[in-house]
Protein backbone atom coordinates (compact mmCIF):
# COMPACT_ATOMS: atom_id res chain seq x y z
CA UNK A 1 0.00 0.00 0.00
CA UNK A 2 1.13 3.19 -0.62
CA UNK A 3 0.60 5.20 2.17
CA UNK A 4 2.42 2.52 4.38
CA UNK A 5 5.48 2.84 1.89
CA UNK A 6 4.82 6.40 2.66
CA UNK A 7 4.81 6.35 6.83
CA UNK A 8 7.75 3.71 6.52
CA UNK A 9 9.91 7.20 4.42
CA UNK A 10 8.56 9.87 6.85
CA UNK A 11 9.73 6.96 9.50
CA UNK A 12 13.25 6.52 8.31
CA UNK A 13 13.31 10.57 7.55
CA UNK A 14 12.86 10.76 11.31
CA UNK A 15 9.14 11.30 12.04
CA UNK A 16 8.85 8.95 14.96
CA UNK A 17 5.05 8.91 14.47
CA UNK A 18 4.57 7.38 10.96
CA UNK A 19 5.87 4.00 12.59
CA UNK A 20 3.23 4.80 15.54
CA UNK A 21 0.79 4.84 12.81
CA UNK A 22 1.78 1.83 11.14
CA UNK A 23 1.65 -0.04 14.45
CA UNK A 24 -1.97 1.56 14.81
CA UNK A 25 -2.90 0.23 11.53
CA UNK A 26 -0.80 -3.62 12.28
CA UNK A 27 -1.57 -3.86 15.77
CA UNK A 28 -4.70 -5.70 15.76
CA UNK A 29 -4.70 -7.08 12.47
CA UNK A 30 -0.91 -9.24 13.91
CA UNK A 31 -2.68 -10.02 17.51
CA UNK A 32 -5.44 -11.68 16.15
CA UNK A 33 -2.83 -13.75 13.08
CA UNK A 34 -0.87 -14.72 16.36
CA UNK A 35 -3.37 -15.17 19.14
CA UNK A 36 -4.60 -17.61 16.16
CA UNK A 37 -1.85 -19.78 15.92
CA UNK A 38 -1.08 -19.03 20.02
CA UNK A 39 -4.42 -19.65 22.18
CA UNK A 40 -2.63 -18.09 24.58
CA UNK A 41 -3.63 -14.12 25.05
CA UNK A 42 -0.31 -13.06 27.23
CA UNK A 43 1.99 -15.55 24.67
CA UNK A 44 0.32 -13.32 21.99
CA UNK A 45 0.65 -10.19 23.72
CA UNK A 46 4.51 -10.71 23.81
CA UNK A 47 5.04 -12.53 20.45
CA UNK A 48 3.31 -9.02 19.15
CA UNK A 49 5.59 -7.02 21.01
CA UNK A 50 8.78 -8.93 20.01
CA UNK A 51 7.66 -8.82 16.45
CA UNK A 52 6.70 -4.80 16.40
CA UNK A 53 10.73 -4.61 18.19
CA UNK A 54 11.98 -6.72 15.35
CA UNK A 55 9.82 -4.13 12.46
CA UNK A 56 11.01 -1.61 14.41
CA UNK A 57 15.00 -2.69 14.75
CA UNK A 58 14.96 -3.66 11.15
CA UNK A 59 12.78 -1.08 9.55
CA UNK A 60 16.02 0.16 7.27
CA UNK A 61 15.77 -3.54 5.38
CA UNK A 62 12.83 -3.32 4.54
CA UNK A 63 12.16 -3.27 0.70
CA UNK A 64 10.18 -0.04 -0.66
CA UNK A 65 9.21 -2.41 -3.44
CA UNK A 66 7.33 -5.20 -1.38
CA UNK A 67 4.34 -4.38 0.49
CA UNK A 68 4.49 -3.29 4.63
CA UNK A 69 1.50 -5.68 5.40
CA UNK A 70 3.67 -8.89 3.89
CA UNK A 71 6.65 -7.60 5.59
CA UNK A 72 5.43 -7.25 9.41
CA UNK A 73 2.83 -10.64 8.61
CA UNK A 74 6.59 -12.62 8.06
CA UNK A 75 8.03 -10.86 10.91
CA UNK A 76 4.91 -12.34 13.10
CA UNK A 77 4.49 -15.39 11.81
CA UNK A 78 8.56 -16.00 11.98
CA UNK A 79 8.89 -14.88 15.86
CA UNK A 80 5.75 -17.28 16.22
CA UNK A 81 7.52 -20.19 14.85
CA UNK A 82 10.67 -19.34 16.58
CA UNK A 83 8.92 -19.03 20.01
CA UNK A 84 6.77 -22.65 19.15
CA UNK A 85 10.54 -24.17 18.37
CA UNK A 86 12.06 -23.03 21.43
CA UNK A 87 8.65 -24.49 23.08
CA UNK A 88 8.39 -27.65 20.91
CA UNK A 89 4.67 -27.70 20.46
CA UNK A 90 2.77 -26.05 18.27
CA UNK A 91 -0.37 -24.93 19.71
CA UNK A 92 -3.47 -23.52 17.79
CA UNK A 93 -6.54 -22.11 19.38
CA UNK A 94 -10.38 -23.49 18.86
CA UNK A 95 -11.86 -20.13 18.07
CA UNK A 96 -13.79 -20.62 21.10
CA UNK A 97 -12.55 -18.19 24.00
CA UNK A 98 -12.51 -18.68 27.62
CA UNK A 99 -16.26 -17.37 28.20
CA UNK A 100 -17.41 -19.73 25.21
CA UNK A 101 -18.08 -17.49 22.64
CA UNK A 102 -16.67 -18.09 19.25
CA UNK A 103 -14.00 -15.52 17.96
CA UNK A 104 -15.02 -15.67 14.20
CA UNK A 105 -18.64 -14.36 14.88
CA UNK A 106 -18.68 -11.36 13.46
CA UNK A 107 -22.63 -10.11 13.29
CA UNK A 108 -22.75 -6.61 12.37
CA UNK A 109 -26.40 -7.08 11.02
CA UNK A 110 -28.51 -5.41 13.37
CA UNK A 111 -31.31 -6.45 11.39
CA UNK A 112 -30.90 -10.25 12.18
CA UNK A 113 -33.64 -12.30 13.76
CA UNK A 114 -32.77 -14.14 16.84
CA UNK A 115 -33.38 -17.78 15.25
CA UNK A 116 -31.31 -16.51 12.29
CA UNK A 117 -28.12 -15.42 15.27
CA UNK A 118 -28.81 -18.83 17.15
CA UNK A 119 -28.54 -20.60 13.54
CA UNK A 120 -25.58 -18.69 12.47
CA UNK A 121 -23.61 -18.79 16.03
CA UNK A 122 -24.10 -22.80 15.85
CA UNK A 123 -22.68 -22.67 12.38
CA UNK A 124 -19.77 -20.55 13.37
CA UNK A 125 -19.07 -22.53 16.27
CA UNK A 126 -18.81 -25.75 14.03
CA UNK A 127 -16.77 -24.13 11.30
CA UNK A 128 -14.22 -22.99 14.09
CA UNK A 129 -14.09 -26.67 15.42
CA UNK A 130 -13.89 -27.89 11.87
CA UNK A 131 -10.50 -25.65 11.12
CA UNK A 132 -9.32 -27.21 13.88
CA UNK A 133 -9.35 -30.28 12.57
CA UNK A 134 -7.66 -29.16 9.44
CA UNK A 135 -3.79 -29.93 9.19
CA UNK A 136 -1.71 -27.17 10.51
CA UNK A 137 -0.16 -26.04 7.53
CA UNK A 138 -3.44 -25.80 5.79
CA UNK A 139 -4.88 -24.35 8.84
CA UNK A 140 -2.45 -21.95 8.59
CA UNK A 141 -3.06 -20.63 4.58
CA UNK A 142 -6.74 -20.53 5.47
CA UNK A 143 -6.36 -18.54 8.73
CA UNK A 144 -4.25 -15.77 6.52
CA UNK A 145 -6.66 -15.87 3.46
CA UNK A 146 -9.55 -15.92 5.23
CA UNK A 147 -9.76 -14.38 8.59
CA UNK A 148 -6.34 -11.83 7.70
CA UNK A 149 -8.30 -11.03 4.21
CA UNK A 150 -4.29 -11.91 2.74
CA UNK A 151 -3.77 -12.69 -1.45
CA UNK A 152 -2.15 -15.81 -2.16
CA UNK A 153 0.13 -14.17 -3.32
CA UNK A 154 0.89 -11.99 0.08
CA UNK A 155 0.71 -15.65 1.89
CA UNK A 156 3.27 -16.91 -0.19
CA UNK A 157 5.43 -14.39 0.67
CA UNK A 158 4.81 -14.67 4.06
CA UNK A 159 5.07 -18.21 4.34
CA UNK A 160 8.33 -18.15 2.05
CA UNK A 161 6.98 -20.86 -0.25
CA UNK A 162 6.18 -20.32 -4.05
CA UNK A 163 2.61 -18.94 -5.46
CA UNK A 164 1.73 -22.32 -6.82
CA UNK A 165 2.35 -24.13 -4.03
CA UNK A 166 0.33 -21.67 -1.73
CA UNK A 167 -2.49 -21.75 -4.60
CA UNK A 168 -2.90 -25.49 -4.35
CA UNK A 169 -2.23 -25.86 -0.47
CA UNK A 170 -4.96 -23.22 -0.24
CA UNK A 171 -6.89 -26.03 -2.52
CA UNK A 172 -6.62 -28.75 -0.42
CA UNK A 173 -7.78 -27.21 2.26
CA UNK A 174 -10.35 -25.72 1.65
CA UNK A 175 -10.90 -29.18 -0.31
CA UNK A 176 -9.99 -30.79 3.02
CA UNK A 177 -12.62 -28.79 4.84
CA UNK A 178 -15.13 -29.14 3.19
CA UNK A 179 -14.82 -33.15 3.61
CA UNK A 180 -14.63 -32.24 7.60
CA UNK A 181 -18.05 -30.19 7.09
CA UNK A 182 -19.81 -33.16 4.62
Amino acid sequence: MEEDKQLVKEFLDGNDYSFEKLLGKYLKPVFNFIYQMAGDFTVSEDLVQEAFIKAWKNIKKFDLNRSFKTWIFTIAKNTAYDYFKKKKTIPFSNFIDEEGNNRLENMSDGNILPDEILERKNIAEELGKKINEVPQHYRIILLLRYKEDLSLQEISEILEKPYNTIKSGHARALKNLKKLIS
